[in-house]
């Protein structure tokens, strides 16, 4: 053994898994330490490490151990092949996780307003991905406010098409958004301002009034929540920070006017 074997407590730290899971790692097969030290403890090289990431890597795709052995052991594998194939199965993942993150938003967003539609309109409109999860969770967060109160009388008549028209106008405004983002137009500008002040409206003409100090409240919820984070970043990197700033700065815009 190298002075550069590392102990299975210390792998576990680096791995962020547990001494245990090593232990049972070893004891399938799926993970021998490349030594021993003189006491008999595991003793972990380079190899060994690379390994460890190739299993920790399948886990995270949800393949089960029996399955990760003959993965990582077949003579057959082209290593550059399979870095291929790992790369388009994280990228299937991300784009399954950008989905379901959108659908967290519309459900979360459906139920706060008061949503009147049947399940099967429900995936309709919303997506595949639609759960009443996030709806007990949106009326566990806002049914006691005056705005949940407000959106359930205006939109309790709304019908499939209303959700799907406004669903279309909130992705529209968010294409232009993220285009002033593109663009370099500063969140603080009065374009961007601008831009946030029509955001502040759309919810006020479709959902419940609006202010601006709730609308602030919301901006936040975007860059805390990384739901929503998620949702915004899936339509342009960086998107959900982006709204959050240009809606602060239109409400401390219209806070500066009623103080001048």
């Amino acid at each position: 053994m190298t002075e550069r074997a590392l102990s299975v407590g210390r792998v576990a730290e680096l791995a962020g898994v547990t001494v245990r899971t090593l232990h049972h790692y070893d004891e399938i097969g799926l993970l021998r330490p490349g030594g021993r030290s003189r006491a008999g403890h595991r003793r972990y090289d380079d190899t060994d490490l690379d390994r460890l990431q190739q299993i920790l890597f399948y886990r995270e795709l949800g393949f089960p151990l029996e399955e990760i052995a003959p993965l990582l052991d077949d003579p057959g594998i082209d290593p550059v092949a399979e870095l291929r194939r790992r790369h388009r199965l994280l990228t299937d993942r991300i784009e399954r996780l950008q989905r379901m993150a959108a659908a967290v938003e519309h459900a979360m967003e459906a139920k706060k307003m008061g949503i009147q539609l049947t399940p099967e309109e429900k995936f309709e409109v919303f997506g595949e991905s639609y759960s009443e999860e996030y709806e007990t969770e949106a009326e566990q967060r806002w049914g006691d406010t005056a705005a949940w109160e407000e959106s359930q009388r205006r939109t309790g008549s709304y019908t499939k098409e209303d959700w799907a028209r406004i669903k279309a106008e909130t992705d529209a405004l968010n294409q232009r958004i993220a285009a002033a983002l593109a663009d370099g137009v500063a969140a603080d500008s009065p374009q961007g301002m601008a831009l946030a002040e029509e955001h502040r409206q759309q919810i006020c003409g479709s959902f419940y009034e609006c202010g601006y100090e709730l609308h602030a409240c919301l901006g936040e919820m975007y860059v805390s929540d990384e739901r929503f984070t998620a949702t915004y970043d899936a339509v342009a990197p960086g998107l959900a920070r982006y709204l959050r700033d240009a809606i602060v700065a239109n409400a401390a815009r219209n806070a500066a006017r009623h103080t001048a």
